[in-house]
């Protein structure tokens, strides 16, 4: 009896959750286009993204939250899609809209709610992303000053350390915990042509759990990516948790730039991660969707010259010059990104697709 409950309650859970997102007021759908050869409906497979999924059904998938009909509190706590969900695409007053039909799945008794919510698919996929969701640190002028800092090793005789060791470290607060990330400071963000601090980023350098709190407690280093020295800082690790936003465009128009490629390469490509000169304070959200492009530098126009001939007397009265004229041709879209991270004034985005190299310095629009 309780596996039918579980089950019917499951089922009114779908439909109410899309009957919701139906009624969630007028989708801005006018311009939705469908993709070719888009199936009539699609069983969602485990692996799935939403975004993957929407690229089945739309030529533009970041406009996936207009055909759910999602309000924007919806598109921040989606509904759940799970594997074995049933996605279509119907034509409602002449405007595209998704639904979702959910077969009866027998589960058991001692089943938990949160291990559905385990189950559902994320928005994109999260693998590549884990290392970026808590470890990379962007802060403000005040950087690491009041992060717990390490003082020395259990022996004097050696200058770095690394995992396996024992470290003592003044500033460990008991109520943070025990787990804790390793920082040292790495420089300032600036912008592209170097004139304004975006903020200050710190390197992470390993992770490392305490062993006795006190006021200089003993920490034992657990792993690293390069030596920990001496005064580096350390600060409590946060849980990485990749929040489940659906792919949408910003509300307002963003002419960001791209600052960084992965590894501080030239350029980088699909499932790379990008750093954008604009943050929260700029309306950047996790889940928006940016479109990438690439300015073509002006070309010389071999037309003669509009412009007055000039005459370099001071040359020799013979000697004329004619200014150079040029045409610039329309900026190239080169890829899509998707904002997963945000801080102040910089983010982090990820590649999802690209038809050339993505470089430093591409510009990060709304689509």
């Amino acid at each position: 009896m309780v596996q039918h409950f579980i089950t019917a309650l499951r089922h009114v859970a779908a439909a109410a959750a899309v009957a919701a997102m139906a009624s969630a007021g007028p989708a801005q759908a006018q311009d939705i286009q469908v993709a070719d050869g888009a199936p009539k409906t699609y069983t969602v497979q485990k692996g799935d993204t939403l975004w993957g999924i929407s690229t089945k059904f739309l030529k533009e998938p970041w406009k996936w939250p207009d055909v759910w009909r999602m309000n924007r509190e919806q598109i921040k706590n989606p509904h759940l899609i799970y594997p074995g969900d049933v996605v279509s695409l119907e034509v409602v007053q002449g405007k595209p809209q998704f639904a979702l039909a959910r077969d009866a799945v027998q589960l058991s008794p001692t089943t938990r709610v949160s291990s559905l919510d385990a189950q559902a698919i994320p928005s994109i996929p999260p693998n590549d992303l884990e290392p970026y969701l808590t470890r990379p640190l962007i802060t403000g002028a005040s950087g690491l000053y009041d992060a717990a800092q390490i003082l020395r090793g259990r022996s004097d005789e050696r200058v770095v350390r690394g995992a396996g060791d024992v470290v003592y470290v003044l500033g460990i607060d008991r109520k943070a915990g025990d787990f804790w990330y390793i920082y040292r400071p790495a420089g300032a963000v600036v912008t592209l042509d170097g004139t304004e601090v975006l903020g200050y980023e710190s390197k992470f350098l390993g992770t490392a759990r305490v062993e006795k709190f006190g006021e200089l407690s003993t920490v034992r280093i657990e792993s690293s990516t390069e030596e920990i020295q001496v005064g580096d800082r350390m600060l409590p690790a946060p849980r990485e948790t990749l929040v489940n936003y659906v792919p949408h465009a910003p509300e307002k128009p963003v002419n960001a730039r791209i600052l960084r490629v992965p590894y501080g390469g030239l350029e980088t490509a699909r499932g790379g991660v990008v750093t954008i000169d604009q943050g929260s304070r700029d309306g950047i959200e996790v889940g928006h969707v940016l479109a990438i492009y690439r300015v073509i530098t002006p070309i010389e126009d071999p037309r003669p010259s509009r412009q007055q001939t000039v005459i370099l007397r001071f040359l020799d009265p013979t000697t004329v010059f004619t200014p150079r004229e040029y045409v610039a041709p329309a900026d190239e879209r080169t890829g899509l990104l998707f904002v997963f991270r945000t801080f102040d004034r910089v983010s982090f985005g990820v590649v999802l697709n690209s038809t050339d190299p993505i470089r430093p310095g591409d510009y990060a629009r709304t689509p």
